[in-house]
């Protein structure tokens, strides 16, 4: 299994912390972000992570190979991080992606438990969700049926409706990837949809397979039960500093 990271932004709503620093590389406590994930990762077994960077991505680079020297590490660098978005970083990694995947944003504090119950999951396809009715209209959310399974996923779905967050760590199988990267290439290369975030493409692979319990759905696993925040602003980060995780 490979570890995809997504590192390329330049977190706008975290200056002035991030005038300097990647948001991946600021401390939460005695660790940064990123240190703290690879941990989370490498504590079950997986050696090999696809890092695709971008705003002071020599920061990321320096700290990774002095500080993780025995990592099988690929470098993708996204040139036009200011202008596009997830979906753009995750399509750089389809000539790289050859087996499963967990796929991490990589400004997430969390619980490196959430990581077994996806390794866990009978399903091939699956999502990190928060099982909560305490959400707002940034969040990524999510509606299921009665086994778990997404039938829709975006900030635009109504709060009222959702099951919960869906908080940017996924596992998927490399056939559901080969899917998922066909519709970004079309997305990209022909439409030239470029500033959008990923789950809009996870939602057309959800629609192709409308209706069916096999194939490429992608089922909810509810990680409520363990420490989980993303640091989005700089009154989150300083609410970070006071979680135990």
């Amino acid at each position: 299994m490979q570890a995809v990271i997504l590192a390329a932004g330049s977190s706008r709503r975290l200056r002035p912390l991030t005038d300097n620093t990647p948001k991946c590389l600021l401390n939460i406590r005695d660790k940064n972000l990123l240190h703290r994930t690879i941990e989370n990762v490498t504590d079950y077994g997986i050696d090999e992570f696809i890092f695709v960077t971008g705003y002071l991505e020599n920061m990321i680079k320096d700290y990774l190979n002095e500080n993780f020297p025995d990592l099988k590490m690929t470098f993708i660098t996204n040139p036009g991080y200011e202008n596009n978005n997830n979906s753009y970083s995750l399509w750089m990694t389809k000539d790289f992606v050859k087996n499963d995947i967990l796929l991490l944003d990589s400004d997430i504090l969390f619980d490196k438990k959430i990581i077994g119950k996806l390794l866990d999951s009978s399903h091939e396809n699956c999502l990190a969700v928060n099982f909560t009715n305490d959400l707002d209209e940034e969040q990524i959310k999510v509606i299921l049926d009665n086994k778990n399974k997404v039938l829709e996923i975006g900030k635009e779905i109504s709060i009222s409706k959702s099951a919960g967050e869906s908080i940017g760590i996924e596992k998927f199988s490399t056939y559901f990837m080969k899917e998922l990267f066909l519709i970004l290439d079309r997305k990209i290369s022909k439409e030239n949809i470029i500033n959008e975030f990923y789950e809009a493409s996870f939602q057309e692979v959800i629609d192709n397979n409308d209706n069916s319990d096999h194939g490429n759905s992608i089922y909810a696993e509810d990680v409520g039960m363990f420490g989980c925040m993303e640091i989005d602003t700089v009154s989150d980060y300083e609410k970070a500093q006071s979680i135990i995780i």
